[in-house]
């Protein structure tokens, strides 16, 4: 019996499923979407919503309970060198680069200095949920499974920022087919239209010739 054993174990041991809690958690506030397994995902879900709670509390208090559940790391670790080639390909990302001045490289091009990730919380993640009492993600079924052990995938979101990255996986035949027939129907409407105008404009030099 589980008698007050709360969470999911995962078959994995406290130390490893702490650790990796906390990495997903990471993941998700840096590029505001990751891909995992449905029941990680229902793992730790609660996790990241209750430390979205404490940072719109704001102050120290919320500050170092946040970093004690969380691994500080740069929240920008996938920013490219700007005189490099790959300067752009995050420029798709769900949260804007910060300011050059706050970014620093080394001479080979690797990132020294960049905002940690408990200040981007704060500052960033927080303030988008100042108005919503909850439901700060959702969890999206992909139609894909998992190389290996075929296990069903999904993508953990941040709720609001739903221009971001294809989610949905592909398309269904439903909604392909009315597509078409969205089109098809759009189509009809423009032949008859134009077709309702040249009679029209066929009697109107006519009319002008009488005259």
């Amino acid at each position: 019996m589980r008698h007050r054993v709360m969470g999911k174990q995962l078959c994995l041991k406290e130390d490893h499923r702490r650790a990796m809690l906390r990495n997903l958690a990471a993941g998700l506030f840096e590029h505001g979407q990751i891909e995992t397994t449905i029941p990680k995902a229902h793992a730790v879900q609660p996790f990241v919503e209750k430390m979205i709670t404490m940072a719109k509390r704001g102050g120290l208090a919320a500050r170092r309970v946040i970093e004690s559940r969380i691994n500080d790391r740069a929240a920008f670790a996938w920013v490219a060198d700007p005189n490099t080639k790959d300067a752009k390909k995050n420029a798709h990302d769900l949260w804007e680069l910060p300011a050059a001045s706050t970014i620093e490289f080394n001479r080979y091009g690797e990132l020294r200095a960049a905002p940690r990730l408990v200040h981007h919380i704060m500052t960033k993640v927080a303030p988008l949920y100042a108005d919503r009492p909850g439901g700060y993600t959702r969890i999206i079924k992909l139609d894909k499974r998992r190389v290996g052990d075929q296990t069903n995938l999904c993508i953990l979101q941040l709720v609001g920022k739903e221009d971001g990255p294809q989610v949905s996986g592909r398309r269904s035949n439903r909604r392909r087919t009315a597509d078409k027939r969205t089109a098809y129907a759009s189509e009809l409407r423009k032949k008859s239209a134009s077709a309702a105008a040249a009679p029209a404009a066929s009697t109107e030099p006519s009319s002008e010739a009488s005259a």
